[in-house]
């Protein structure tokens, strides 16, 4: 979900292809030279950055879900109270961009969250909950006659649909990424309004 455009560090292009390549063979599928091939170091060059598999697995899962909490949170900010319709929009692009862009996260969330030390997954997942209400909030304000409950199942619902991306089919075989991006953003504004209805 990164926006910036100076060059990665040596740590994030670490964390890059770790997380390609877990999420191609599965995490115990890999291993540190490989990774640290990827990247053109040793793998034993690897602990000078990372503990080992499991510090970078973290970084990644819990990296991720704090990353799309803050910039949730940027997006309320920027719109400052102002409207709801338009907040609702920018938080469906924002998460539309890592669905389209960190496939592998969601990969590797789907199939190795269970390998996080417990206290690394209960962060994720408290983590997660703040940017689900987050949401729940801003659904509740365009479609104001929604019960809670409701709107946190459309929340839910909508991440499943977003982050099916990984599973939409080969490289080349979906429309281009602006147009896959717009189908998203309409299949997600659709689901709320159905929730709403």
């Amino acid at each position: 979900m990164a926006t910036r455009t100076d060059a990665p560090t040596r740590r994030e292009q670490i964390l890059k292809e770790a997380a390609r390549l877990f999420a191609e063979r599965g995490f115990h599928g890999v291993g540190v030279d490989e990774i640290g091939a990827a990247v053109g170091i040793s793998g034993p060059g690897l602990y000078r950055h990372f503990a080992g598999k499991d510090a970078m697995l973290a970084e990644l899962l819990v990296g991720i879900s704090g990353q799309l909490l803050t910039g949730g949170k940027r997006r309320v900010a920027e719109s400052d109270g102002g409207d709801p319709e338009a907040l609702l929009d920018s938080l469906i692009e924002g998460h539309i961009d890592f669905a389209l862009d960190d496939r592998p996260l969601i990969i590797l969330h789907d199939r190795e969250l269970d390998r996080l030390r417990d206290s690394d997954r209960k962060l994720v997942r408290q983590l997660q909950r703040q940017y689900v209400e987050l949401w729940v909030e801003v659904v509740r304000e365009v479609y104001p006659g929604v019960p809670e409950p409701t709107a946190r199942s459309a929340v839910h619902s909508v991440f499943g649909l977003l982050n099916s991306t990984p599973h939409l089919g080969r490289p080349g075989s979906l429309p281009g990424r602006g147009a896959t991006a717009e189908l998203l953003h309409r299949m997600a504004r659709g689901a709320f309004r159905a929730a709403g209805d």
